[in-house]
């Protein structure tokens, strides 16, 4: 795989819950919400419009898999992408499931402090197992394609 300053920035490999040809998904260390992940293009671009043709028509698959997964994980309200760039500048996503309550894993507590709002990623934890965390994403993934 070819890693960016990006996926390192957010923990690969340790982070790394499902590997695709062009796109990786992570764990965020920094978990706004419970689940939050990070969606991040292995092509070497800057701007969406950047991107490969094969990294576009994989993307469907990819968000398809992760919406499915992190339901499985937890039922959540709504979903949010956030294509933020400014540090960061690899092409990627946060994704942040969504809560109208208080989420728990691993004996800590996860609120949503922005819903139904925009969400509040200053007010974000950094899970004590976050090996655990990974695992149970990794072992809820469904695999569509």
């Amino acid at each position: 795989m070819t890693e960016n300053a990006t996926m390192q920035k957010f923990g690969y490999p340790q982070t790394l819950v499902r590997d695709y040809a062009h796109w990786c998904v992570l764990a965020r260390p920094a978990q706004a919400t419970l689940g939050a992940l990070v969606l991040v293009c292995k092509d070497e671009a800057e701007a969406f419009s950047d991107i490969s043709a094969a990294a576009f028509a994989e993307l469907a698959q990819v968000t398809r898999e992760l919406e499915s997964s992190l339901a499985t994980f937890r039922p959540y309200q709504k979903i949010n992408y956030l294509m933020l760039m400014m540090v960061d500048k690899d092409v990627h996503f946060h994704v942040l499931p969504r809560y109208d309550a208080t989420q728990n894993f691993g004996g800590e507590n996860y609120p949503d402090p922005g819903w139904p709002a925009v969400p509040d990623l200053s007010s974000s934890v950094t899970p004590a197992d976050m090996a655990g965390l990974v695992t149970a994403l990794r072992d809820v993934w469904v695999a569509t394609g």
